[in-house]
């Protein structure tokens, strides 16, 4: 890619939206681009890298805050890479937490369908259960809490 490259083209080849890429620009993980005398925006190839970097790490579950403390350090290569280390084990706990706790649902749910004998609702074990958190053999993270715990960190 060369300079100036069309915000779709470059959209395109990163597999980033356009309107994301506005976006990244607004709060900063992408430099304003220069722009021709009619007002559009151009990119190059070290843009269309930092895209493609910013959309791998979103892929891979990481928060805003923490790919710009990413791009910071890829954007300075003689320094340790200690900060991006610790940003990714993080990231693998709450991967691991989360697992966890949806081996945990798998379990309830399956044991709450395998339980169900398909009677009448006075007796279905999937109402019981359901009515009554205590009957739970499994604890289950509720998705709140999980999505709490990753904008937390």
């Amino acid at each position: 890619m060369d300079h100036g490259i069309a915000i779709g083209k470059v959209s395109e080849a990163t597999g980033v939206k356009v309107p994301t890429i506005r976006y990244y620009e607004q709060i900063g993980l992408l430099p304003p681009p220069p722009r021709t005398g009619g007002n559009r925006r151009t990119y190059n190839r070290k843009d269309a890298h930092r895209l493609t970097f910013i959309r791998h790490s979103r892929e891979l579950g990481f928060e805003i805050d923490q790919i710009r403390t990413l791009l910071s350090l890829q954007d300075r290569r003689d320094q340790s890479c200690g900060e991006a280390d610790v940003n990714a084990r993080a990231r693998l706990v709450e991967v691991k937490e989360k697992i966890a706790s949806l081996k945990a649902l798998e379990a309830e749910l399956e044991r709450i369908v395998e339980g169900c004998s398909h009677g009448r609702v006075e007796s279905c074990q999937v109402i019981d259960i359901l009515a009554d958190h205590g009957k739970c053999k499994h604890q289950v993270m509720p998705a709140r809490e999980l999505r709490r715990r990753s904008v937390k960190s």
